[in-house]
């Protein structure tokens, strides 16, 4: 994320009427706005296998899956993200339609450049949401799933997933999803901060 200069701090009503306007997304965090970076085609495929296949899991049900464009907002720190996916069963959230309040499930699709912020503050900030029941990460470089699912009094337990497992289970949605299918005609990017051998 890039932060926008020569601006005054926004409110929430002034953030979304700017995004209206911009070609371009942008975060919000806590009146600070952050335009955001493209995506590459194995960020994309990645998200999109798997908005096809909870898309597929939640049909016929009162759950809606959003992919890419659709905000999260978090009132209890003031801010707006653009997860790459998430996913809601609340039948407020139909109130809104550029952004959502109530998701039980965020799934981040990890680069080089925001990695560091997924896994750390932006986390910290998705905890703030009460229906939130898990935070998944998925790797660009190489097959491999990390979930963070919440348990009781607020306690998050990790695991991780790799080639060796075959699957995972997103437990808000019981669903299982091969990992096969989640990187199916992925490409997989190379890790710029490992040198290769001439």
């Amino acid at each position: 994320m890039i932060a926008l200069s020569d601006h005054h701090s926004l409110t929430p009503e002034e953030y979304l009427e700017l995004e209206t306007q911009s070609p371009i997304k942008h975060e919000y965090i806590d009146g600070e706005v952050y335009a955001m970076a493209g995506t590459t085609d194995t960020h994309n495929t990645i998200a999109l296998n798997f908005a096809i296949l909870i898309r597929a899991h939640l049909r016929g049900t009162n759950c809606r899956v959003y992919f890419a464009d659709i905000k999260a907002r978090l009132e209890q720190c003031n801010c707006f993200y653009y997860p790459d996916l998430l996913v809601t069963c609340d039948t407020r959230d139909q109130e809104t339609s550029t952004y959502k309040r109530f998701p039980k499930l965020i799934i981040e699709v990890l680069s080089e450049s925001t990695e560091a912020f997924d896994r750390g503050d932006k986390f910290n900030d998705y905890q703030t949401l009460d229906t939130l029941e898990e935070y998944v990460l998925v790797n660009t470089k190489h097959q491999r799933v990390e979930i963070f699912q919440r348990h009781k009094q607020g306690e998050w337990i990790f695991k991780t997933y790799t080639p060796s497992s075959e699957s995972f289970s997103l437990e808000s949605l019981n669903l299982t999803v091969s990992l096969t299918d989640l990187y199916e005609d992925v490409t997989f990017e190379k890790d710029s901060t490992v040198s290769s051998e001439p």
